[in-house]
C-alpha cells in the first residue's frame, strides 16, 4: 500500500448496503440478494433452481459504505465465476469506488474460483484459487463517504478491507427503493456495477437501492413476493415480462393470476407504498415471437455470444406470451386493480424501438452500457423523483 500505518477493518453487516442478508463462509462474508429460509424453496445444484442459487449470491447493488480519510483502500475477495463451454468468457467483474457519490476509479476482479459447465451433459467442475486484491489509491484525504460497489455478475466472499485512516459505517437516511427484475435489471452488459439502468437511477434520484434483480429469474416466485413483502421500502417496482417469454413459463392464464397474487403478497406489507410495473423494455426477438429462448448457434461458432428466439409466433393464439402480449395484459391488469398507488410504466418509454436503432442489443437480449444509463436517467425522472 503506502508507509502509513496499515488498519484491518473487519467486514461486518453494518459495512454494507443494498444486501438482504448474508453468510459468514470459512473465507469471508458473503453476501446474499434473498433471505436464507428461501433457499429451501427452489432446487440447489444442477437442478432447476441453480440459475436462481447464482444470481442471487451475485452483489448486484450491494455495496460497501463507510466513512473515512483513508487515501488508500484495499480490498481482498474470492470471487466465484461460472464458465460454459463452448461460450465465451465473461469479462472480468469491476468494482467501482465512489467518492461522496461520484465515480472515483475502478478496479478488475482477479482469482477466485471458477464452475466450468458442459451444458450439454449439466455436469460441472469448480476450479478453485485464490483471493484477489482491488487497491484504490489518491482519494481525497479529507473526511468522505466511499462506497465498493460489488460486481454484479460475481459471486463475491469478502475477506479483509485495509485503510491507512480509520473506517466507519456510513450513516444512511435516504428513501429505500426495492426493485425486482430479470438480467436486465441485475446489471447484463452494464459497463460497471455502479453502472447498472437500476443503479444509474438510484444515483441521480438519491435514493438507497436494494437490487433483487436475478438473472434468468424474474419468474413471479411466492418467497420473492414474500421477500419484497417484508423488505422496508419507500418505493417498489417490478420489471415484469421478458424471462417469462425466454423461458416459455407461463402462458396468459396462469401469467395474469400469478402477477395479481403476487402483488396482493407485497401489498400484505407495503399497502399504500408506491408500487410501479415496468413493462419490457424493446427486444425485437421476443416482441412476436414466443420463447423458449436460445443461444444463437451460428454466433457461438464465430465466439459471439447472441440470443434467438426458438418458438413459433402462431402459438399466441394459444396462448403463449411474447413481449407485447405482455404489455396488453399489465395495462389490463392495472386497470382492473383499481390501485391509486399501482403505476405502469411502458418499457418502450425506458427503451424503444428508435432507442434500439440507435444502441442496438449487443447479445440481442440485454442493453448495452450507453443504453443502461439512458434506461436508469429516465426511469429516474419518470419514477424516483416524483414519488
Amino acid at each position: 500500500m503506502t508507509s502509513s500505518p496499515v488498519l484491518r477493518t473487519p467486514i461486518t453487516e453494518d459495512l454494507l448496503a443494498g444486501a438482504v442478508d448474508v453468510e459468514h463462509t470459512d473465507r469471508g462474508l458473503l453476501p446474499h440478494r434473498l433471505p436464507s429460509w428461501t433457499r429451501a424453496q427452489w432446487f440447489d445444484g444442477q437442478g432447476p433452481g441453480a440459475q436462481l442459487a447464482m444470481a442471487e449470491a451475485q452483489p448486484a447493488g450491494v455495496r460497501l459504505a463507510f466513512r473515512t480519510a483513508a487515501t488508500v483502500v484495499e480490498l481482498d475477495a474470492v470471487r466465484t465465476t461460472v464458465a460454459y463451454v463452448g461460450v465465451p468468457a465473461r469479462p472480468d467483474g469491476s468494482y467501482d469506488l465512489l467518492v461522496d457519490g461520484r465515480p472515483f476509479a475502478a478496479a478488475t476482479s482477479t482469482g477466485g474460483d471458477r464452475i466450468h459447465v458442459d451444458m450439454t451433459t449439466g455436469e460441472a467442475d469448480v476450479e478453485t484459487g485464490p483471493a484477489g486484491t482491488m487497491t484504490f489509491t489518491g482519494l481525497p484525504d479529507s473526511t468522505k463517504d466511499v462506497e465498493i460497489w460489488l460486481p454484479y455478475n460475481e459471486r463475491i466472499e469478502l475477506v479483509e478491507l485495509r485503510t491507512d485512516a480509520p473506517v466507519e459505517p456510513a450513516h444512511r437516511d435516504g428513501r429505500v427503493w426495492v426493485h425486482h427484475g430479470s438480467s436486465i435489471s441485475q446489471g447484463s452488459n452494464a459497463a460497471g456495477p455502479a453502472d447498472t439502468w437500476a443503479a444509474t437511477a438510484a444515483r441521480a434520484a438519491g435514493v438507497e437501492l436494494v437490487n433483487l434483480g436475478f438473472s434468468g429469474s424474474m419468474m413471479l416466485d411466492p418467497f420473492v413476493a414474500r421477500t419484497l413483502r417484508d423488505t422496508p421500502a419507500d418505493v417498489l417496482s417490478l420489471e415484469v415480462g421478458i424471462n417469462l417469454v425466454n423461458s416459455d413459463a407461463m402462458r396468459v392464464r396462469t401469467f395474469t393470476p400469478a402477477l395479481h397474487g403476487f402483488l396482493d403478497t407485497v401489498r400484505d406489507g407495503h399497502p399504500d407504498t408506491p408500487l410501479t410495473l415496468v413493462s419490457p423494455l424493446y427486444c425485437p426477438i421476443h416482441e412476436d415471437t414466443p420463447g423458449p429462448g436460445a443461444f444463437d448457434v451460428e454466433a457461438l461458432r464465430e465466439g459471439v455470444v447472441r440470443f434467438a428466439a426458438a418458438g413459433d409466433p402462431a402459438d399466441v393464439r394459444a396462448g403463449k406470451l411474447t413481449l407485447r402480449v405482455i404489455r396488453d395484459q399489465l395495462r389490463d391488469l392495472v386497470d382492473r386493480r383499481a390501485d391509486p398507488n399501482l403505476f405502469l410504466v411502458d418499457g418502450l418509454d425506458l427503451y424503444g424501438e428508435s432507442d434500439h436503432a440507435e444502441f442496438p442489443l449487443p447479445d440481442a437480449l440485454h442493453p448495452g452500457a450507453e443504453s443502461h444509463r439512458i434506461i436508469g436517467q429516465r426511469f429516474a425522472d419518470r419514477v424516483l423523483s416524483g414519488r
